[in-house]
């Protein structure tokens, strides 16, 4: 496992209580004040090495969704061309130009297969994800910009128990937050009528019986407060999913 304990470029203290078992590497960089596309791209190369370098399927758990820009990079690194299947109760699809609350943590699926390359995926040498394979599985908490996106996208939106993995090998990315609340507590952004933790489960190792899962990106979306039992369980099952 490879922690990344940040949200966006912020150090988290006490996130590593949820994890089920100690990880194999931890992540961090001193990162220079400023410009935060730049100070991303800094924590994220060196993440994206730590991906690149793995002999086994890498799996990266941090404290949001915007590492999987580095997870994906990583994985470009070791040679591997793959698509994305997205797990998460909002699109992230927003841009500079349409979000209104100018969250970067709302663009990352954006960000991957495509957008403002100059914002940070030229830093990184990440190449583009083509829209077609790329699937959004759970999402129901979408703002008008992003419905209007995803009405012309070749991008798809699947139903989390009737999803069609992209063509080749893609990367898992599960946002917890895809999950019920009522099931999983301290959400940052929680939304009503979201899957229960079993089926999220089922799906993922749906994904893994195909044999072309490249990776396992795990955004955990909520504050650390000295960790949750529940919280710790559902990552420890994905994480043996693979």
């Amino acid at each position: 496992m490879i922690f990344v304990p940040y949200h966006l470029d912020e150090r988290l203290s006490g996130l590593e209580a949820d994890l089920p078992a100690a990880p194999g590497t931890t992540v961090t960089a001193e990162l220079a004040e400023g410009d935060v596309w730049a100070r991303l791209a800094a924590l994220y190369d060196r993440v994206a090495d730590v991906v690149a370098a793995q002999e086994t399927t890498p799996i990266v758990v941090s404290g949001d969704c915007t590492v999987s820009l580095a997870a994906v990079t990583g994985l470009q690194r070791a040679g591997e061309d793959v698509g994305v299947v997205w797990f998460d109760a909002h699109g992230d699809v927003q841009t500079l130009e349409t979000t209104t609350s100018g969250y970067i943590g709302g663009m990352p699926l954006r960000l991957l297969v495509g957008y403002r390359r100059e914002l940070i995926a030229e830093r990184l040498g990440l190449r583009a994800v083509p829209e077609e394979r790329a699937v959004l599985a759970g999402a129901r908490d979408l703002d008008p910009a992003e419905i209007e996106y995803l009405a012309t996208a070749t991008l798809v939106q699947y139903n989390i128990n009737a999803i069609r993995p992209p063509d080749g090998k893609f990367l898992v990315h599960v946002d917890l937050d895809v999950v019920d609340p009522t099931e999983l507590p301290g959400l940052m952004y929680p939304v009503g009528g979201g899957p229960s933790a079993d089926a999220l489960l089922t799906s993922v190792r749906e994904l893994v019986a195909t044999g072309r899962v490249a990776g396992l990106d795990i955004a955990c979306t909520w504050r650390p407060d000295g960790g949750n039992a529940q919280r710790r369980n559902l990552i420890a099952a994905l994480t043996k999913s693979l």
